[in-house]
């Protein structure tokens, strides 16, 4: 008999849903929390005419809500779960000839629709708390639209969410009915304890608790990112909430009993204090809770399309998140919720949280649609399109797998994968496995792997399993079935024999064969990333692992699930990945090249050995490139090598091109042009010659312009007494530096290349006396102060009062004269 005496505020909005799933195929139903639409509307169906006696599937997004929402409308009933109310989960499903209503967690959806795409018996699918926009929930109502639209229009859709955009949802159902439910909350006081940053955040939580405690009568609900932070808060509140206070954590791993003790009402004359994740904000009514602690922060998956790894990040919780866990305080009578920030913060937080199909791996989306007939994702109907460069990463990684041909179909060995109802890497390492009869092994580890919490938290994976074999508990008494059957699907149910988890788990994941550092329990994966393990662990004594999760930064990735892997079954593994290569570098310190012989698995070395460095031009490039690192000035630079450059600097700034641009900037960018293929057989920046530069300069310099460049710059120029004299191009403008005894009688200023020179004039001594651009001029005007000074510091020199009148002389004059 159905029990609908007590009255929620979401039956003032049934007639309208009614209404409009009788006209139209497609609703938008957006009601508050606490509004009953998880449990009434699917009740309230059942007799539509449309339905015709078929069933009504509810999407719960976890299976603690899913558990929760087919025990209350089953209590509303008057039955047990499993009657007219069935409950179709990973573990511990209750469906019976009688079920009229399935509640179903999203994943399981999506295998129901890909197994049965008319979805035969089925009269409406309900996507219930919409707005946590989990992958499988946007994937399985763009396959239920996609089969509304080819093969069933009489199949009522309907999205239901307590914080979405109602009219972004109904413009994606073509229009649909946008039907609301104003709700019924109680009245909640928000109190802001603004958070220290610098200390831990557990500390902080326990003492708003605290408070909150001494504050005010009820039951608390604690709002905690994840597992870790929610051990460690009760801890530090153990003892200190006094005896009438029980402490029930609340979270995925823990088993369907533990949950229920969590959101079942404490014994009368006692409190709860509910530590939870982010699982607590929607779907749940925790009985007796009036009190709302709120860290507003929670652990999100952020993929990596190039490591092909996704972690989980703690960030700050959006509004709709943070308003959806206040509102749990307001449940059932007047409330407090306690937030750990400023008032101020609240407005800078995201409107909503992230959709997970914008950040996560996308390749079991990308399989799921190839089965569904579709190579490209994003010509089905999605709210936000799935991102391009995920996708692209996802289907390299399946065709990696030979899951998919290059067309982005189906191929045998990905309908295999298909038919494991596990991620597809793991579904690999399944089937892999049971082709030499480790199949068992592998369903066991991937069991540990898909199912948080199984075998404990240690970061060994062997040790996990190990403790999973021996765990008596109903979840993993269930798991091990499940493990079973997914070893009998892959066809390698037999074998007893443990195997260790290394290799097995090499086999989902060899891009996370790791090597260590050197550094106690610093590891890098093959794909290039690093990761940390605890110093003090076993497996930091490993020289070789595999990871199969981290969290972090990628500066300080901390490893939280690996095991150990020998080199020896590595190379067994790998033997047609491991590349062997000539490796030549350039040493710094010594300016030498040196070549080792390296055998790699991406960015794992498995080994090496020292070489001769090969004679070609690879290596010279290489010597080129360090050398120009050292800087070009270490070069065996000559006098005239350095003239020749400066020569050219100085047409190309005087007539700009054709002149080749020689400054240090260009030659060091293009040093594998011009200087490498003169390197050819050298090992050491000491064995380039000033041949071997003069032959690489020389090449820079077009054969059109080698003539032009002896007689518009000159390397000398004669002077008066026949001496030829190098113009430095090093200054500003062409210098030349010459003894003024050797300018006698020259009544012209030298020039070079048809240019006027500057004059460094120089004493006997070569000491500069005068610079000058006008030679007659200087005899003419300064001349006559130079001799006076000089005449008596070189007696022994000529200093005539007509220097145009004497000859020019290199010679002192000879002695008695």
């Amino acid at each position: 008999m159905a029990d609908l005496t007590t009255a929620l505020p979401i039956e003032a909005a049934l007639p309208d849903l009614r209404r409009a799933l009788a006209a139209r195929n497609a609703a938008v139903l957006v009601a508050p929390p606490g509004a009953g639409k998880t449990t009434r509307v699917p009740l309230d169906l059942l007799d539509a005419p449309w339905l015709a006696g078929r069933k009504v599937v509810l999407l719960e997004p976890r299976r603690l809500a899913a558990r929760a929402a087919a025990a209350r409308m089953a209590k509303t009933l008057g039955e047990e779960v499993g009657g007219t109310v069935g409950l179709r989960v990973r573990l511990g499903s209750k469906i019976s000839a009688r079920t009229r209503i399935e509640v179903v967690t999203e994943g399981v959806f999506t295998r129901m629709i890909l197994d049965d795409p008319e979805l035969s018996g089925v009269g409406a699918v309900l996507f219930d708390e919409f707005h946590e926009r989990s992958l499988d929930a946007d994937l399985g109502l763009a396959l239920a639209l996609d089969a509304q639209g080819a093969l069933r229009e009489d199949l009522r859709l309907l999205v239901m969410s307590a914080t979405l955009d109602g009219a972004r949802v109904a413009d994606l159902l073509d229009g649909a009915p946008l039907v609301t439910s104003e709700g019924r909350a109680y009245p909640v006081e928000t109190r802001y304890l603004d958070r220290d940053p610098n200390r831990r955040l557990d500390d902080s939580v326990a003492e708003a608790v605290i408070r909150a405690l001494r504050a005010d009568p009820g039951s608390v609900l604690v709002f905690l990112p994840g597992q870790a932070e929610i051990r460690r808060t009760a801890d530090l509140l153990a003892g200190r909430v006094g005896p009438e206070v029980d402490l029930a954590p609340l979270y995925g791993a823990l088993t369907p009993a533990e949950q229920d003790r969590a959101v079942s009402p404490p014994p009368p004359g006692r409190r709860k204090v509910v530590l939870a994740t982010a699982i607590a904000e929607t779907s749940l009514t925790i009985e007796g809770v009036r009190i709302v602690v709120d860290s507003g922060l929670a652990r999100v998956p952020v993929y990596e399309p190039d490591l092909g790894l996704t972690r989980l990040t703690t960030a700050r919780a959006s509004r709709a998140a943070v308003d959806q866990r206040r509102g749990r305080a307001g449940r059932t009578e007047p409330g407090i919720c306690w937030r750990l920030w400023s008032e101020a913060a609240t407005g800078g937080l995201d409107a909503f949280a992230r959709p997970e199909i914008l950040s996560s791996d996308l390749a079991g989306l990308l399989l799921d649609c190839a089965a569904w007939g579709v190579a490209d994702p994003r010509s089905l109907r999605f709210l936000d399109p799935p991102p391009v460069p995920a996708l692209a990463e996802a289907r390299a990684m399946l065709e990696g797998l030979g899951a998919l041909d290059p067309d982005g179909r189906l191929t045998a060995t990905g309908q295999a994968l298909r038919a494991l109802p596990l991620p597809p890497r793991l579904a690999r390492m399944v089937a892999s496995a049971a082709a030499d009869g480790r199949g068992r092994a592998a369903s066991q580890l991937a069991a540990v792997l898909v199912e948080r919490g199984l075998g404990g938290d240690a970061v060994d994976l062997d040790e996990r399993v190990e403790r999973f074999a021996r765990d008596r508990g109903g979840r993993a008494a269930d798991m091990r079935r499940l493990a079973e059957n997914w070893a009998r699907l892959a066809g390698g149910a037999g074998g007893s024999e443990p195997s260790p988890a290394g290799p097995l788990l090499a086999l989902a994941f060899p891009d996370r064969v790791a090597k260590a550092r050197g550094r106690d329990g610093e590891f890098v994966m093959a794909s290039g990333r690093a990761g940390r393990l605890d110093a003090a662990g076993a497996l930091a004594r490993e020289g070789y692992i595999v990871v199969a999760d981290l969290a972090g930064a990628a500066g300080n990735a901390r490893i939280l699930a690996a095991a150990a892997i020998s080199p020896e079954a590595i190379e067994a593994l790998f033997a047609d990945r491991i590349e062997a290569k000539t490796l030549v570098t350039f040493d710094s310190q010594t300016a030498t090249l040196k070549a080792r012989a390296v055998r790699r698995l991406g960015a794992v070395t498995l080994g090496e050995r020292t070489l001769p460095v090969p004679a070609d031009d690879a290596s010279s490039a290489i010597l080129a490139r360090g050398v120009a690192g050292l800087g070009l000035d270490r070069l065996p630079w000559t006098a005239g090598l350095s003239q020749w450059r400066a020569r050219i600097r100085f047409l190309r700034e005087a007539e700009g091109e054709p002149w080749p641009d020689l400054s240090d900037e260009r030659l060091a960018a293009t040093v594998e042009e011009w200087l490498a293929p003169s390197l050819v057989g050298r090992t050491s920046l000491s064995a380039i010659t000033a041949d071997d530069l003069a032959q690489a300069l020389y090449g820079l310099l077009p054969w059109d312009l080698r003539s032009r460049l002896d007689q518009a710059a000159p390397t000398h120029v004669e002077v008066p007494t026949g001496s030829r004299i190098a113009v430095d191009y090093d200054a500003e403008e062409p210098a030349l530096a010459v003894r003024v005894q050797e300018l006698f009688g020259l009544d012209r200023h030298p020039c070079a290349g048809g240019r006027p020179l500057v004059l460094h004039l120089l004493s006997p001594a070569q000491r500069p006396i005068q610079i000058t651009r006008d030679l007659p001029g200087f005899w003419r005007g300064s001349w006559a102060a130079v001799r006076a000074e000089m005449r008596g510091r070189y007696p022994r020199h000529p200093w005539p009062e007509d220097p145009l009148a004497e000859a020019p002389t290199r010679r002192a004059k000879p002695r008695g004269t």
